[in-house]
């Protein structure tokens, strides 16, 4: 986040006193859209933890989500190297765009976006019917049925893997990738927890 110190920093003067603002998702990292702000927006933005930028349109401060409550919580704000333009690091209420998309730029997104939307899609499924897909009914099936795919899964990748089968193995690791995500829903943790746990034993 933004230091006092960092904030006296920044150069106003190089960009009239409207600097860009690229707002990207804190998971995920897909670029959600692009804004401008004052110094004013600025400091609501850090004191509100609502992302707000400067309306070049309505020539006013406006908080994404002031209407629509699709609001850009701010996680991390930080400034480029030349202090002209800055990087709002957020998790949103809902889509961003006025359109109703996730992002102002879709349908770009990045491969390891795609994880994030399907981690997001396997949590809404976990108190789904059953009858309404393989992964509702494998939620069904319990924990221990789960874990067994994973089992099952890893062996199959490790086989392909010695057999130097590349086809078989993407297919088999997908698979693995797929049920491995399930049994972490099932036990409500989210790949940031085991993302977060490999950079504290990288350190």
């Amino acid at each position: 986040m933004l230091t006092t110190e960092q904030c006296n920093q920044l150069a106003w003067q190089k960009v009239d006193n409207l600097m860009p603002v690229v707002v990207q998702h804190a998971i995920s990292g897909e670029v959600l859209m692009l804004g401008y702000m004052n110094q004013q927006a600025l400091q609501v933005t850090l004191d509100s933890r609502k992302v707000t930028f400067f309306s070049r349109t309505k020539q006013r401060l406006w908080t994404k989500g002031e209407t629509s409550n699709n609001f850009l919580n701010l996680v991390d704000i930080v400034a480029d190297c030349d202090n002209d333009t800055l990087l709002a690091m957020a998790l949103p209420d809902g889509p961003t765009c006025h359109n109703g998309t996730t992002s102002c730029f879709a349908p770009a997104q990045s491969d390891w976006g795609f994880l994030y939307e399907l981690e997001t899609l396997l949590k809404e499924r976990k108190n789904a019917s059953p009858e309404s897909s393989y992964t509702a009914r494998l939620y069904a099936s319990g924990t221990k049925r789960i874990a067994q795919k994973v089992g099952e899964e890893g062996v199959e990748t490790a086989l392909a893997a010695t057999v130097n089968d590349r086809e078989e193995l993407t297919n088999e690791a997908a698979d693995l990738m797929y049920h491995l995500m399930v049994l972490l829903q099932d036990q409500d943790l989210d790949l940031s927890a085991i993302i977060k746990r490999l950079k504290e034993r990288h350190q």
